[in-house]
């Protein structure tokens, strides 16, 4: 059937309610009150019953009581707990725009957030629209100028995805229009503002919304006012004024009247104008709104100011401003400082109005800064461009089979997976092979220096001097011989299946090694081992079985051919806390000498354990912060002549 008025249809049911809520609420009065009348949740229950959707069904029935934080919170606990979200959404708005008009911002921001959420929830775009418009007022009210484009550009994206939208949707879209004006204003592109502004006057209009009729003439009056157009300013703001009388709203005819007595100031009507302020003064403070109260009081002392009525003028001006700060209304704040100054240099106190001005600058410099010009700008044309763009691509997505594009779709994301996947195998291969590679090196590594130390000169010559002990019947020195032999053999091939060993265990293997061949050498060899103070062995890890290719290259190559004392020592000392310092060094001939007899020999024997040692030390030191060193020193006596080698490793420990 059709309805005759406000806006809505609702069945049978709903009706009934309506019309039974309509004679509740006529003795029901937003006081707070520590008890909810039976009336009103009788009628909660019914209406949560009927479970209406949109936005002017919830309204007709809620209306009068709507601006009643008690009654709207006692509604969205109710309905939260029967799970009527489209219910929820709609009190926590309304809780949330009653908290706006007190300035309590960071409050009626959160309560408009769970009304997004519940709208979300609930998969209502109506109210989810609703709410970002509410969150984008918000934060256009605070003049976080980005975050209330973004959400005004959503929600009037969400409303435009409709292709026949409801009133309420249409009225949605009205206010991200508006809040987008705004935003142009704030910039101070007003000739666009004016355009995005007169846009919503028409949809308004058509949608007999007195309320947004009543607000976008206020704002052109101001774009107009900011240009210097102060006649159509005036008719702008007289416009505005009409609508809120038609609407009876306290909070438009303040706005409207502190606006004209802007304007009258502008055209030299001062006393016009105060008279305006005086007579809206306490309608504007029993409304609550610190924003409106800080306006008109920083409006009465500009007005003054223009009277001589200096005093009067400072005092009004000095209230506007700590309400201001202590509600954190930059814009005001930078207001009133400026009439501060100019009220000074009136007074000839040039001191007070450079310190007045000053502060104006500074709170300009932050809101600028805040508002980020830049960003915004980008984004302004950005938008203006998307929404073109989108509007062309629209109409050209239309003639496009849909069941196709999500074939293609399909068939894109298979193709990516399954390109993905063998990707992330071939890596994987390639690691592995990488890993693998790594591991063999390391493991032939171990084999070449386990070849190295039980090499079989060493055993064959070793074996030989145990038999040669039996065969001339010195059984101990063949027992003693043969147990260090033994004892070496196991040690070697113990330390061969480690990667490090402790610095106690290498030098243990080393004296064994030095102690054998040098019963190969007829105890001729004095060999030495010296530990620097302070350095725990046990404690030290190095690989193992690396000092052995060092010292039988100085046995072999460097003592071998001297004739005399044969020495060999072998030095350990800490270079800071990262390094430890391994010295071997003997009193051979040199390795230009040993080089020389090398050359001369028939066979020729090819050591290959340093080279392996260091490939070795080389992989070891991966794992730590720094790197091994080796050098190589040839030794020299007071008359140059050759006295040896010196070998240094420099081995990490961190």
């Amino acid at each position: 059937m059709q309805c005759p008025k406000p806006y809505i249809c609702l069945d049978a049911q709903a009706v009934i309610t309506v019309v039974f809520a309509f004679l509740l609420f006529g003795s029901v009065r937003p006081a707070r009150a520590q008890e909810v009348p039976q009336s009103f949740a009788t009628t909660v229950d019914s209406l949560i019953d009927v479970a209406p959707k949109t936005y002017q069904e919830l309204d007709a029935v809620l209306r009068p009581v709507r601006k009643d934080t008690f009654l709207m919170s006692f509604f969205a606990s109710k309905a939260l707990e029967r799970n009527y979200l489209d219910g929820r959404a709609y009190a926590l708005n309304q809780m949330g725009r009653s908290y706006r008009d007190v300035s309590e911002f960071s409050r009626s921001l959160a309560l408009h957030q769970q009304a997004l959420t519940a709208a979300v929830a609930c998969k209502n775009l109506e109210f989810e629209v609703y709410s970002l418009n509410m969150i984008s007022v918000i934060f256009r009210r605070t003049e976080v100028i980005k975050s209330a484009l973004d959400y005004s550009q959503k929600a009037l994206a969400l409303a435009e995805s409709v292709k026949e939208p409801s009133i309420g949707l249409k009225r949605s879209m009205n206010v991200s229009s508006n809040s987008i004006g705004n935003i142009y204003q704030l910039l101070e592109q007003y000739d666009l503002a004016i355009g995005q502004f007169q846009e919503s006057v028409a949809l308004d209009k058509e949608l007999d919304n007195n309320l947004g009729l009543a607000i976008n003439y206020q704002n052109i009056g101001e774009c107009f006012e900011a240009q210097g157009k102060l006649k159509e300013a005036e008719e702008s703001f007289k416009a505005s004024l009409v609508y809120n009388e038609k609407i009876d709203s306290d909070r438009g005819r303040v706005i409207c009247n502190y606006s004209l007595a802007h304007v009258y100031v502008h055209q030299g009507l001062t006393e016009r104008a105060l008279a305006l302020l005086e007579r809206m003064l306490p309608t504007a403070e029993a409304l609550g709104d610190k924003a409106i109260i800080s306006s008109v009081y920083i409006n009465m002392g500009w007005s003054l100011m223009h009277l001589d009525r200096c005093g009067e003028a400072n005092r009004y001006l000095m209230k506007g401003k700590d309400l201001a700060e202590r509600f954190d209304l930059k814009s005001n704040v930078s207001e009133a400082y400026k009439f501060l100054s100019d009220l000074w240099e009136r007074q000839k106190n040039f001191e007070k109005a450079f310190e007045y001005h000053k502060l104006a600058q500074r709170y300009d410099r932050e809101i600028s800064k805040e508002r980020n010009m830049r960003y915004v700008n980008d984004m302004i044309v950005r938008y203006e461009a998307e929404k073109k763009t989108n509007q062309i691509e629209v109409l050209a997505m239309e003639n496009e089979n849909v069941k196709l594009k999500l074939r293609k779709n399909e068939t894109l994301i298979l193709i990516s997976g399954i390109a993905l996947a063998l990707l992330a195998g071939i890596f994987y291969i390639l690691y592995r092979q990488y890993q693998l590679k790594n591991e063999k090196k390391v493991l032939t590594l171990e084999q070449s220096m386990l070849r190295s130390q039980m090499n079989p000169h060493f055993l064959f010559n070793s074996l030989n001097s145990i038999k040669l002990y039996i065969i001339n019947n010195e059984q101990k020195n063949a027992v003693h011989y043969l147990n260090k032999f033994s004892k070496l053999v196991r040690k070697i091939l113990e330390a061969s299946s480690v990667k490090e060993i402790p610095l106690a265990e290498e030098l243990e293997t080393v004296s064994l090694y030095m102690n054998i061949e040098d019963i190969r050498f007829s105890n001729e060899i004095d060999f030495q081992i010296k530990v620097e103070e302070g350095i725990d062995t046990q404690q030290v890890k190095i690989p193992s079985l690396i000092l052995q290719p060092f010292l039988e290259n100085a046995l072999w190559h460097g003592l071998s051919s001297k004739e005399g004392s044969k020495e060999i020592s072998l030095h350990v000392r800490r270079d800071g806390e990262a390094f430890i310092i391994i010295e071997i060094r003997d009193n051979g001939v040199g390795r230009e000498a040993a080089a020389k007899i090398k050359e001369g020999r028939v066979l020729k024997r090819k050591s290959v354990g340093i080279d392996i040692t260091k490939e070795r030390l080389a992989n070891f030191s991966k794992d730590f912060e720094h790197s091994f060193e080796i050098a190589f020193v040839d030794l020299y006596d007071a008359e140059d002549r050759a006295a040896g080698t010196k070998v240094v490793l420099r081995i990490p420990t961190i």
